[in-house]
C-alpha cells in the first residue's frame, strides 16, 4: 500500500484529494496538511511515500516545503499539484527535486494513474516541461562515475525519457517492449541512486 500526505489549503480540491486517495485500495492516506508549516513538522515523522503539494500556500511555498523536508529526507517522493503545467514555479519545483506535477483540472482517474505511475519510479510530466529541465541542464551527459556505470542503452533511454517521449514512444523507437523501458529504467535508477527521472537527469547532466 502506497502512503500518501497531503499539502493543499484549499479546502474543497483539498477534499476531493482525499476522497480520491482514500476511495483507491492502492492508497493510504496518513495526514492532511493545510500550510507548508505544519507539514515541515510532521511529514518526516510520518513518513509517506508520496507527498502531493500545492505549489502556493499560503505563507511557505510548496517548493518551500519540500526542500525543507528534503534536507532530512532526501528520498521522500514529491508531486506538486499545480494549475499552470508551464509555468516557472513548476520548473523550479522539479529543479529542486520534485518527481512531477499534477494539475488541477486532472480527472480523478489521471490523478490516480500519476500516483502510481510515480510509485513505479515514472515521473509525471509535460513533454515541454521535460525539455525545459533537461536544456537547463549540459546538452550532453558529462563524463564521469555516473556516466561509466550506464550502458549505452541505457543512456539512450534516459535521454529519450527525458526530452519527454512516453514509455510506449521509446519502446516503439527502441523496439522493445515497455516492460522491458521499464527494467532499463530500474537498472538506471539503481545505478545512479536515484528515485526518478529528474534525479538521474540531474546527476547525468547536472553541472
Amino acid at each position: 500500500m502506497i502512503s500518501i500526505c497531503i499539502v493543499e489549503d484549499t479546502i474543497d480540491i483539498l477534499q476531493g484529494l482525499e476522497c480520491i486517495i482514500r476511495k483507491n485500495p492502492s492508497f493510504k492516506l496518513l495526514k492532511s496538511f493545510t500550510n507548508a508549516e505544519e507539514a515541515i513538522k510532521e511529514i518526516p515523522t510520518l513518513e509517506p511515500d508520496i507527498v502531493l503539494a500545492d505549489i502556493n500556500l499560503p505563507q511557505k511555498s510548496g517548493i518551500e516545503c519540500m526542500r525543507e523536508i528534503k534536507e532530512n529526507c532526501p528520498d521522500m517522493q514529491f508531486i506538486m499539484f499545480t494549475i499552470y503545467e508551464d509555468s516557472d514555479q513548476v520548473f523550479e519545483a522539479l529543479k529542486a527535486g520534485a518527481s512531477g506535477y499534477i494539475l488541477k483540472n486532472t480527472p480523478p482517474e489521471k490523478i490516480v494513474e500519476s500516483l502510481l505511475e510515480l510509485n513505479e519510479g515514472g515521473s509525471p510530466m509535460s513533454p515541454k516541461i521535460a525539455r525545459k529541465v533537461l536544456n537547463s541542464f549540459n546538452v550532453e551527459p558529462k563524463k564521469n562515475k555516473f556516466n561509466d556505470l550506464l550502458t549505452k542503452k541505457e543512456i539512450e533511454i534516459l535521454e529519450q525519457l527525458s526530452k519527454g517521449y512516453l514509455y510506449k514512444e521509446i519502446a516503439e523507437k527502441e523496439h522493445i517492449s515497455i516492460s522491458t523501458v521499464k527494467t532499463h529504467l530500474n537498472h538506471i535508477y539503481q545505478k545512479l541512486q536515484v528515485q526518478n527521472r529528474t534525479e538521474a537527469i540531474n546527476k547525468l547532466y547536472g553541472k
